[in-house]
């Protein structure tokens, strides 16, 4: 079988194991499979084809990799904090270092203090977003710095 055959059979397998993990790794070795094939239109000297398929691996891996595994969760959540973070709510709950409720843009929130040891906010006080962790706003009263 001619090699140029053999490393598109390859990277064809590696392009279907990268669909089905979520991983970007796979794909490093498909595109280096890839330019195997087409050097191996050229020569099908197996002891130079299989040398350059793993060096074009490596590198791909150590430099192609960083630049394609994106995080678009990451992105997500920062745009999700920004439109919260030193905004303005309002207390419908007393708020402690352990438990409460605030409102803002018509939606509850679970709110806790940002400093345990800050006095609690009353309830129907206004008070600044300093933070938020997952589903839990961290505040503290409106013009405390």
């Amino acid at each position: 079988m001619s090699a140029w055959l053999v490393f598109l059979i390859v990277a064809v397998i590696f392009f279907f194991v990268e669909i089905y993990t979520p991983t970007m790794f796979f794909l490093n070795f498909a595109l280096a499979s890839l330019i195997c094939a087409f050097l191996g239109i050229f020569t099908d000297n197996y002891n130079l084809l299989v040398p350059v398929f793993v060096i074009l691996s490596i590198v791909f891996i150590l430099f192609l990799r960083p630049l394609l595994n994106l995080h678009p969760q990451k992105t997500a959540s920062k745009k999700f904090e920004s439109q919260y973070i030193g905004q303005l709510a309002t207390a419908i709950t007393d708020i402690t270092a352990f438990s409460g409720r605030i409102q803002i843009y018509d939606e509850n929130w679970e709110a806790r203090l940002a400093d345990e040891n800050q006095a609690d906010i009353k309830k129907g006080s206004k008070v600044t977003i300093i933070r938020h962790d997952d589903l839990t706003m961290y505040v503290e009263k409106k013009g405390k710095k």
